[in-house]
């Protein structure tokens, strides 16, 4: 087992694999290390860039009959023929042989991961993946916490265990690597509608660069 904090090599739109583990309506209500927009936004904005770089993506829910509730619904949307995975009340996904079977089918070693509680659903599934011969990459906004130290305490644990603990725009920088690549325009729409700061510089630049062309023709 690998316990170095860091990888060789960079993943990209190629070789990852997305797997989105419980962002259920229900049990997202444990999050309270960011506020509830604030990590519905980070979950969705992850999943739209499965679907900008065309990652095979994996989701599953627990119970999702049950008080866990569905998967949020935006998510779903996105996947229309994506099977959502739904495990009879086992916790951890990677104890799940058909969800093993949906990462093995990707044909992917670099797995892109997420889930809805940071300490349990990410890092369980994750600290098995690095087991079975993975390269995992922890999206950490896109997991949440009861609270700010259950985090800390549980992306120590999978540095330890030779997870990259890992942000979402990080993963869509990584990706994109070039703006000039085909994909830069729908990243571009991303960024603007989920990463509001960056949007907020977008919408800046697209005004003042308007005004150039009106003032120039």
């Amino acid at each position: 087992m690998s316990t170095k904090s860091y990888t060789k090599t960079r993943f990209s739109a190629n070789d990852a694999a997305l797997a989105l583990i419980d962002h259920q309506s229900g049990i997202m209500q444990l999050v309270h290390d960011y506020s509830p927009a604030e990590f519905r936004n980070n979950v969705i904005a992850l999943a739209k860039l499965g679907k900008v770089f065309k990652l095979p993506t994996v989701l599953t829910t627990s119970l999702g009959q049950g008080p866990n509730g569905p998967f949020i619904p935006e998510v779903v949307s996105m996947y229309p023929d994506v099977p959502v995975i739904d495990r009879p009340g086992i916790i951890s996904a990677w104890d799940d042989p058909k969800f093993v079977a949906a990462i093995e089918r990707t044909g992917r070693k670099n797995l892109i991961m997420a889930g809805v509680t940071v300490d349990v659903r990410l890092a369980f599934a994750a600290m098995q993946a690095v087991d079975a011969g993975y390269i995992v990459y922890g999206v950490i906004d896109a997991s949440g916490g009861l609270e700010v130290t259950i985090r800390e305490s549980a992306v120590a644990r999978m540095r330890d265990h030779g997870i990259t603990p890992i942000n979402w725009t990080t993963v869509a920088a990584e990706l994109q690597r070039n703006w000039g690549l085909p994909t830069g325009k729908d990243l571009g729409r991303v960024f603007h509608d989920h990463y509001h700061s960056y949007g907020l510089l977008m919408d800046s630049f697209e005004y003042k660069t308007a005004n150039v062309v009106k003032k120039v023709s």
